[in-house]
């Protein structure tokens, strides 16, 4: 089942869209990453597959996506947007993971501990710009203060899985996958077969969450 709704934030209005589980035990938000919406690959596939294992998806668009603007804001005005839908979010009373792909990621990072958010799921975290390594964002990452998944592309120029520092969190690495888990067309795994890596991965850790 599937429903959507506006909530007012002091960032403006966001939406959700639910895709909701049958007796759920848990609900995963996730935000999209700074170029893109909640159309990404990744987050449209969780929506498919995670309600049948008993965990309901909620994919929270940012007050600027709905509003129609082209850039997205500073970090601290994205922290105040997602602030504003996580009542909504913890409404059902069930434990929330709190999620998002490269901005939204940092986002459910810097705000996991202050919001009692039961886990973080980092998709495409950016730990750094491309070709900056030096100005890492691990810091963001390693405070969540929460269990952690990192899901993160081979070939993501943002940060590649061996680049990312020790800390308590796990990583999953979706071979060849860029920084939207794009593979190219000769590699040695299929986009479905990439995607797959993501749900399962994601599934396993849901599933072990107590």
């Amino acid at each position: 089942m599937t429903t959507t709704e506006i909530i007012a934030t002091d960032a403006g209005d966001a939406r959700i869209t639910w895709h909701k589980a049958h007796q759920a035990r848990l609900v995963l938000a996730v935000g999209h990453g700074a170029g893109g919406g909640v159309e990404a690959r990744d987050l449209q596939a969780l929506a498919r597959v995670l309600p049948a294992h008993r965990v309901s998806v909620a994919l929270v668009e940012q007050p600027w996506r709905v509003a129609g603007k082209k850039l997205a804001p500073a970090p601290k005005t994205l922290d105040t947007g997602w602030r504003g839908i996580w009542p909504a979010l913890a409404g059902p009373g069930l434990p929330v993971v709190s999620g998002g792909r490269s901005a939204g990621a940092r986002v459910a990072c810097r705000t996991a501990a202050e919001l009692g958010a039961h886990a973080v799921l980092a998709l495409s975290f950016p730990l750094h710009p491309p070709g900056r390594p030096e100005k890492s964002r691990a810091g963001e990452l390693l405070s969540a203060g929460v269990p952690t998944l990192v899901v993160q592309g081979g070939a993501d120029p943002f940060g590649k899985p061996a680049e990312f520092p020790e800390g308590d969190h796990e990583l999953v690495e979706v071979p060849y996958g860029d920084h939207g888990f794009a593979v190219p067309k000769r590699a040695a795994i299929t986009q479905e077969a990439a995607l797959d890596v993501i749900t399962g991965a994601v599934v396993a850790w849901a599933g072990s969450l107590g």
